[in-house]
């Protein structure tokens, strides 16, 4: 059988060969999940826009967060679905890029700590000063609400990096993993999308027995969908919009619980200042 990982060669190679076709609308995602996952995820997806804009769309998969950015960057897909960062990577990559939509839940977005039960933490509204000397784990390198932001609190609440908190820092990843490397106790604790793990609860995985929420961040704005400033000069005037307007009207349940989300609001660059900011900050933009 033909590996996902293989797929995403194969298409990134062949979209790189001919071109971007005017023909064909390519998005892709953050790999912010399993794999199998996001490819049945989105090509629902796919099928949805293609219906709604009349044009040929192909989702693409990735292997990694800075690949989504890359992949962006060359023209190799002309919409993504990004996390805060990766969007704001993304746009200053390509200029007259623009983020067109957010979830509902994205405008005020938080990070949950999360920590094995043999620690002995609980949940606060305060940061867990007791995790010192712990090990962690964030998500990927490059997540908003797995890395940056939480990394971003981390020195706000104690004046100290991470690496100098706890005993030991590591990256999963994605959330999914993040949740299974605490649930497991490879880690004491760790960062994810509250959403991810939300989900777990209501999906009742067995990783949550094993763990509990100690900490909740202050609000963020996180994903939204960008667009490429070109794509009217390729598919007619007016095309971002028309996408745009896709998105905002996604009402099926079915497709908004495969993000989670209840709903896509409107978005723009300026939402995603604060983000730009605390990754300057934080030197992860070039």
């Amino acid at each position: 059988m033909t590996s996902l990982r293989t797929l995403w060669a194969i298409g990134l190679g062949m979209i790189a060969a001919s071109g971007a076709s005017a023909q064909t609308l390519y998005f892709s995602a953050i790999p912010d999940e399993d794999e199998t996952a996001l490819v049945e995820r989105f090509s629902r997806v796919a099928d949805y826009l293609e219906a709604q804009l009349g044009v040929d769309v192909e989702y693409v998969p990735v292997k990694d967060y800075p690949a989504a950015v890359t992949a962006f960057r060359n023209d190799q897909v002309q919409l993504a679905w990004f996390g805060g960062l990766t969007g704001v990577q993304a746009r200053l990559l390509a200029p007259g890029s623009r983020a067109i939509a957010q979830g509902k839940e994205d405008m005020a977005f938080v990070t949950y700590f999360i920590a094995h039960e043999s620690t002995g933490l609980e949940e606060s509204a305060e940061f867990p000063k007791a995790a010192r000397g712990m090990t962690f784990t964030f998500g990927a390198r490059t997540s908003t609400s797995g890395r940056l932001m939480p990394d971003h609190f981390i020195r706000q609440e104690i004046g100290e990096a991470p690496d100098a908190f706890f005993a030991d820092v590591g990256f999963s990843g994605d959330h999914s993993q993040t949740l299974r490397l605490v649930a497991s106790g490879a880690y004491q604790v760790g960062a994810l999308n509250f959403a991810v793990y939300d989900q777990a609860v209501a999906d009742n995985a067995p990783e949550v027995e094993t763990t509990r929420i100690i900490w909740k961040t202050p609000s963020y704005p996180d994903y939204n969908w960008t667009i490429r400033g070109d794509v009217d000069a390729r598919w007619g005037e007016g095309f971002s919009d028309r996408v745009q307007a896709a998105l905002l009207g996604m009402t099926d349940p079915d497709l908004l619980a495969a993000f989670p989300r209840e709903g896509f609001v409107p978005a723009t660059n300026e939402d995603y200042a604060p983000i730009e900011e605390v990754a300057r900050q934080l030197d992860l933009l070039e």
